[in-house]
């Protein structure tokens, strides 16, 4: 009796913590180097098909160049869900028939900053950053929901 009674308090206490809400998901920013934005107007479509490699090139005709961070990394995630609809484990099935379609998947890169670096440095790069990361080097295409940056 006494281990049912301790059970119920356990499964109590486990039920009454409130699941994590959509909004502490982290803030998300597409971005691009300082100056280059393209001209056109750039839709999350149109940045979903730049990073499923549907599309190769910007509205200008210059080559688009996305970047990723690692899948099991919380931005990534949150990138993943905001932009397809899919996590980044639900992708690998599409990037697994791209494979033998010649399509590679964005290339992965270790951090923000290197995000970041290699966004500023590469023509036509496109990466994504928290809101609160980007900084002077990039310009920001476009912002998911989520918190805004408090510095």
């Amino acid at each position: 009796m006494r281990r049912v009674a301790l059970a119920l308090l356990w499964l109590a206490a486990l039920g009454s913590s409130a699941p994590p809400s959509r909004g502490a998901e982290p803030a998300l920013a597409v971005i691009v180097a300082a100056g280059r934005a393209p001209a056109a107007a750039v839709s999350t479509a149109m940045l979903a098909n730049i990073f499923t490699r549907k599309r190769l090139r910007w509205p200008d005709g210059s080559p688009a160049v996305p970047v990723n961070l690692p899948a099991q990394q919380p931005l990534r995630r949150a990138f993943s869900l905001w932009m397809f609809g899919r996590s980044p484990e639900d992708m690998q099935p599409f990037w697994d028939d791209q494979y033998y379609h010649g399509v590679l998947p964005p290339p992965v890169l270790a951090s923000e900053e290197a995000v970041l670096r290699f966004v500023a440095e590469t023509p036509g790069a496109v990466g994504y950053v928290s809101v609160c990361a980007a900084d002077r080097r990039v310009q920001v295409l476009a912002t998911s929901g989520g918190a805004t940056c408090t510095h």
